[in-house]
């Protein structure tokens, strides 16, 4: 869990939190996204309905580990919506249900629509309806996403593609978002 003196600004971050408000976190890999977003998601009040729209499949042993990790760091009071790729309908299921959600995350929902077979510009036009979706909600919601553009460029064409369609896809994300938050080692560094 994320200690209390890194939520430093949570309180704020409640006051300023209109209803359908987004924020995105993002960063590399183990650096503290996940744990940050449902930290501040927890941190507001108590009578809020928390919900965590999970993007992950267990396809192999590896990942039904990592999913276990994610549920069993997760509070009790986090309700989980498994959700791979219709991102837009899990969001609009849970209007007037929600009080606010963590969406974790997009750079597995970009590798389940890459699995699918869509095309880049399917896939772009996929981003571009979660953005829709996104500012239509009447809770805030959480948005947790990998920077993957800061490595070497990938060997094989399917990586790069992978990488570029996820940059394009936090981009659209940011732009739209209320708040950008950079993770780097646990530590959160304030974007927007």
């Amino acid at each position: 869990m994320v200690p209390a003196a890194d939520l430093a600004g949570a309180e704020f971050y409640w006051h300023s939190k209109r209803m359908g408000s987004v924020t995105l976190i993002t960063g590399g890999v183990r650096s503290g996204k996940s744990a940050y977003a449902v930290a501040l998601a927890n941190e507001g009040p108590a009578a809020l309905r928390r919900f965590v729209i999970a993007t992950g499949q267990a396809f192999d042993d590896e990942m039904r580990e990592r999913i276990a990790r994610h549920r069993m760091t997760r509070p009790a009071e986090f309700e989980t919506v498994e959700e791979p790729v219709e991102l837009g309908a899990a969001l609009s299921a849970l209007q007037n249900r929600a009080g606010i959600v963590v969406l974790d995350c997009l750079t597995l929902w970009v590798s389940n629509l890459l699995g699918q077979g869509l095309s880049d510009s399917a896939i772009l036009e996929r981003a571009d309806s979660l953005t829709s979706a996104l500012k239509s909600t009447s809770f805030p919601v959480v948005v947790v996403s990998d920077e993957v553009g800061w490595g070497i460029v990938p060997e094989n064409q399917l990586a790069r593609r992978f990488r570029d369609l996820l940059g394009c896809t936090n981009q659209k994300v940011a732009a739209i978002a209320d708040t950008v938050v950079l993770m780097v080692a646990g530590c959160q560094m304030r974007l927007k």
